[in-house]
């Protein structure tokens, strides 16, 4: 399925009200990462960016929330910078946390996976399990 394919289910979902949470992965920029073909690269990460665009745009007018974050960076690091060489492998760098919504919050750096479910959860209002590991990103 294509970006713009998935954004449109993406966004009618979202306009639906059916759904309390949806999921969705973007994997342009892994998937075009493994290439190490730097043009391809910047037109995956392009059409993310005009696809998120769209999403933001229906998360506002449903006065919904959203959470945008990657479990992983590859597309940041093109060229391995201690070879020289074309770099195709997941890389271990910090990726962003960005939120989008009405509450005003301010987000913590240094997060880890296992803190995303707690946020969400935090965000929702819902009560976060004892036993998960995770903090909430956010104060």
């Amino acid at each position: 399925m294509s970006s713009k394919e998935l954004t449109d289910k993406l966004v009618a979902a979202i306009k639906s009200g059916k759904y309390d949470a949806i999921i969705c992965n973007y994997p342009n920029g892994d998937m075009v990462g493994h290439t190490g073909v730097y043009e391809a690269a910047v037109k995956a990460c392009e059409a993310v960016d005009e696809c998120i665009g769209r999403v933001v745009e229906a998360i506002k007018e449903v006065d919904g929330q959203l959470l945008i974050t990657a479990d992983h960076g590859n597309a940041e690091m093109m060229i391995d910078p201690e070879t020289g060489g074309v770099h195709t492998a997941h890389t271990s760098l910090p990726v962003p946390l960005i939120y989008v919504g009405n509450k005003a919050i301010s987000l913590k750096e240094g997060g880890k996976l296992s803190d995303l479910a707690p946020t969400m959860l935090a965000l929702s209002d819902l009560d976060i399990p004892a036993d998960m590991s995770g903090q909430v990103l956010y104060s």
